[in-house]
């Protein structure tokens, strides 16, 4: 059975990533990206749905284990009776092949080490084919799919799956290193060099972190954050997933199991902030130039997510030889959300693309022609209901977020045209964007609540109405604002950290799904913001040093957490988690304006 989420450490190479546990096992990756078939997927079932072990023979989690400072290199030691050891765990940034590197060290002693390899290609479902091509060198095939692994040490057969013990000494610096490859090539690669990759790593990583702009406090935490972003970015394209996991539960042993290795539209404006807040103009730039690539073409058929390389057909399927994480089935692959209609990224569009020419990032011809064109669908489409920011599976409703960023969207068109002289028919624009507000004010506050709510004419709170101050709909010290902030203090949390919407215990009419989930992290970063804009600033850092205390070891977070339990849930890292602790450290030190913060999925 898989650890508890938390007990996991990220590694990438920028085009995929592996999670490893405390205990040495990697129990997920996909290959060759982030949306490909899993070799290893014990994660979401057992180990011999695929992991690869390395720990001493006595087993039992690391002792202890960080990254080196300012890199995704992982080093987990283990104490024993005999000695001391440490296991490094990385992906190079990708070359011509991805690999996963992982270098045995002896520190002290002499201890008994076991590995355990079981590689099982498409999610566990492939048993592949194994052959020795030499005395280094294993290679598995399985349909399109290659792994080849080169040690020095012998790895013997047993049963369905590889193993060796080995001894190593204080001094002594063991490497493994395993590399796809397509079937169909003749043969594997040529060898990494396992100590070379490692300095070469840890100088990409340092060099990155040179142009990180971030001088407030919580640097640690920040620049965590800001590595667990760059892991997350597709290279190629610049597009940066939501997380590199699938189907880990919003509840253990509950249904709200998504997949999350694609690019949400939702997540624009505020990841764009984020990257240029802290000095990456490049990585923004890349995003920016994914984001028109993405939605380039009819604006009616914008979709609210794609796949790492603008893919548009991510279609959703069941995997049911997979048990789930801790039970937690289904196990989906793709997400049918990607068919649903919601206006709010049409406001996330228009807002980022605006951003990016605010903070000075290179014009792109055709930018402003796809704007207007998907401000003209709008106009012709923002009173029409939808699924709304959650992505519900319930029947449409005119939600209020959904409106508040459909005005987002005139208010950044009108302000574009007026402070960039670009064409475009702005009496309509400015018109519209005062119809859309009279209409969110007029329907969607609750007078008896004294709160914004979730849907026009609705009682039920709801935490993307945070973001009403914070994209600058209404000022942070509005009443209608503060009775919003208090109304989901007082019934919208849990131990302070804030829930997404009520969940019913058996079926919420909503969204279409039965049982709860935890707490949305993400809805709690925007709640320290919207604090702050209140100017209650002692709130609003006690509520970060809360959400920072809810971290792993490591400094990741996922999606959502069980304060019962005390426990991570969800997609695991998730990158807008990472996302809203930046800018809401960063928003500590800066808070003047709107602060663009926003996100959301199911």
């Amino acid at each position: 059975m898989a650890g508890r989420i938390e007990d996991y450490a990220l590694v990438g190479d920028l085009q995929t990533a592996a999670l490893i546990g405390r205990d040495g096992s990697v129990d997920w990756l996909c290959l060759p990206r982030f949306d490909s078939g899993a070799c290893f997927a014990a994660l979401l079932g057992t180990h011999d749905h695929g992991h690869w072990s390395i720990s001493p023979v006595n087993g039992g989690p690391a002792t202890t284990r960080r990254y080196r400072d300012n890199t995704l290199i992982l080093e987990s030691e283990w104490q024993t009776p005999t000695g001391r050891v440490r296991v490094i765990d990385f992906m190079p940034p990708r070359g011509h092949s991805p690999d996963i590197v992982r270098i045995v060290e002896g520190l002290e002693g002499t201890v008994e080490m076991t590995t355990e390899l079981v590689i099982r290609f498409d999610y566990g479902s492939v048993i592949p084919w194994l052959l020795r091509l030499d005395d280094d060198t294993l290679v598995a095939i399985g349909g399109p799919d290659g792994l080849a692994l080169r040690t020095p040490v012998d790895l013997e057969p047993d049963g369905m799956k590889h193993v060796a013990t080995f001894s190593v000494r204080a001094g002594d610096r063991v490497p493994f290193v395993l590399t796809w490859f397509p079937s169909h090539h003749h043969r594997p690669p040529q060898p990494v060099d396992a100590e070379r990759a490692l300095k070469d790593t840890e100088a990409y990583w340092l060099k990155w972190f040179e142009s990180c702009a971030y001088e407030g406090g919580y640097r640690d935490a920040v620049h965590v954050s800001l590595a667990v972003l760059k892991a997350l970015t597709f290279q190629p394209t610049g597009g940066i997933v939501a997380a590199p996991t699938t189907s880990l539960p919003e509840l253990i042993g509950g249904e709200r199991n998504w997949d999350y290795r694609f690019t949400w539209l939702r997540d624009a404006t505020f990841t764009l902030f984020a990257m240029m807040n802290a000095g990456f103009t490049a990585e923004a730039r890349a995003w920016r130039n994914w984001l028109l690539r993405a939605v380039a073409g009819d604006p009616a058929n914008a979709q609210i997510l794609y796949g790492v390389g603008g893919e548009r057909r991510v279609d959703e399927r069941v995997l049911d030889w997979l048990p789930g994480y801790a039970g937690s089935a289904p196990v989906r692959v793709g997400n049918a959300a990607h068919e649903q209609f919601q206006l709010d990224v049409y406001g996330e569009v228009m807002d980022a693309l605006h951003q990016a020419r605010v903070e000075g990032l290179p014009a792109d011809d055709h930018g402003w022609s796809l704007q207007q064109a998907l401000m003209e669908f709008l106009e012709g489409a923002w009173e029409l209901p939808d699924e709304g920011i959650w992505e519900v599976r319930g029947p449409r409703r005119h939600f209020t977020h959904s409106k508040v960023l459909a005005w987002v969207a005139f208010d950044r068109a009108v302000d574009t045209v007026e402070r960039f002289d670009l064409p475009g028919p702005i009496d309509r624009w400015r018109r519209l964007r005062d119809d859309v507000h009279r209409e969110v004010c007029r329907e969607a506050f609750n007078v008896e609540l004294n709160s914004f709510t979730q849907a026009y004419g609705s009682d039920e709170l709801d935490a993307s109405t945070l973001l009403i101050p914070l994209v600058g709909f209404l000022p942070g010290n509005d009443p209608r604002v503060l009775g919003t902030i208090d109304a989901i203090q007082r019934d919208l949390t849990r131990d302070g950290f804030v829930e997404r919407y009520r969940q019913k215990a058996d079926h919420n009419p909503v969204d279409g799904l039965s049982g709860g989930e935890g707490v949305f992290l993400p809805c709690s970063f925007w709640l320290v913001d919207a604090l702050l804009m209140a100017e209650r600033d002692d709130e609003a850092r006690a509520l970060f040093e809360q959400l920072l205390a809810v971290r792993n070891d490591l400094g990741l977070l996922s999606e959502e957490y069980d304060p019962a339990a005390k426990r991570l849930l969800g997609n695991f890292p998730q990158a807008f988690t990472h996302v809203g602790l930046v800018n809401s450290a960063y928003n500590l030190s800066h808070h003047v304006g709107p602060m663009h913060q926003r996100t959301g999925r199911r």
